[in-house]
């Protein structure tokens, strides 16, 4: 192994642990509390081979295999997809501020969410996944128009992406703000959706979201060398070989396939795809082929922290991520933006 993979492994092994540890924490918090010890019994006796004796309830099994557990992947895999495409899109546009939903997919998410509420769907399986497939539809279309009006010949220029994303994130907002406005008994529901959140304990929403969360986050893995190049400035990577056009479409393809699935089945969670980047920068360095899989899997711990708190901040009721990660981020971020003020100043 090279030098520069024994550094690479070094973090990513820390951090992987960090990971497993927060799952187990996650699976063991609730409103009935399990040993991690008997968490990781339970895992163990359904491995072929291993004669564990079982002396815990059967309803923690139950509680663990049924519950908890498609909701903690679903967690982790929100908070990847998230810190990913973050980091990803400050690497884009060489910005520490920039987040997953900077050109429109959370808007354009939010938009089809409250359309696909407005719409009474039959009590099925298909009327349950209206409403996320709707999302993540509708997200992807917004990104798309964004890439196409930002777009000047064969260039896309970085600044027309941002000045377009800007713009159509507030025409969906306010369509999305009129739609709530006429909705009758659909708006709570909206809100709590925009709020952010998992609704449901269930394997359907995992195994939706993952071909998009791989496809999405293998994309944004393999571009870690070109955000690298990219970080010159967009002319002397054209000139070192970069086909900076298909760069960028790449990079957006990758981000917005992540970003728009994690929306789509657990709302708009905010300041993930913000503050884990940049720990992560400052810990470990801004190389972008270790820094996108470090932002991976510090999303999924810092979500499935965030997830436990919200679960036993004030039970039984259960506090929307977005309003943690917010109260979190917020502070976060200014603390961001007067450093990156200090080091223009200086």
């Amino acid at each position: 192994m090279t030098l520069r993979g024994k550094l690479l492994l070094k973090p990513i092994i820390l951090v992987a642990g960090l990971a497993f540890i927060a799952a187990c924490l996650s699976l063991a918090v609730g409103t009935i509390s399990i040993p991690v010890s008997t968490v990781l019994k339970v895992f163990l006796s359904r491995l072929p081979g291993l004669d564990i004796h079982p002396d815990w309830p059967v309803t923690f099994e139950t509680i663990l295999l049924d519950l908890r557990f498609p909701r903690t992947v679903l967690i982790a895999l929100t908070g990847a997809s998230l810190a990913g495409s973050g980091a990803a899109y400050q690497g884009l546009f060489r910005n520490p501020l920039a987040d997953p939903y900077l050109i429109g997919v959370a808007s354009g998410a939010g938009l089809g969410a409250v359309i696909a509420m407005s719409i009474k769907w039959p009590a099925s399986l298909f009327g349950y996944f209206t409403i996320p497939f709707a999302a993540l539809l509708a997200g992807m279309l917004t990104v798309m128009l964004v890439y196409i009006l930002a777009r000047v010949g064969k260039t896309v220029p970085v600044t027309n992406l941002l000045l377009a994303g800007v713009t159509v994130s507030s025409f969906c907002t306010a369509l999305t703000s009129f739609l709530m406005i006429r909705s009758q008994g659909e708006l709570r529901r909206a809100i709590i959706w925009l709020l952010g959140g998992v609704s449901t304990s269930s394997w359907e929403p995992v195994l939706a979201m993952l071909p998009y969360t791989f496809i999405g986050l293998g994309l944004l893995l393999a571009s870690g060398h070109a955000l690298n190049v990219m970080q010159f400035g967009e002319e002397q990577a054209a000139q070192l070989g970069l086909n900076t056009s298909f760069t960028k479409f790449i990079v957006i393809l990758g981000s917005t396939l992540a970003a728009a699935a994690a929306v789509a089945f657990t709302g708009i969670i905010g300041f993930v795809g913000l503050i884990v980047p940049h720990v992560v920068r400052i810990l470990w360095g801004g190389d972008y082929r270790k820094l996108i899989p470090l932002s991976i899997l510090g999303g999924m711990v810092v979500l499935l922290l965030t997830d436990m708190l919200a679960r036993t901040l004030i039970p039984p009721q259960e506090v929307p991520l977005g309003i943690i990660t917010a109260l979190v981020g917020a502070p976060f971020f200014l603390w961001v933006l007067k450093r990156s003020k200090q080091q223009a100043f200086w």
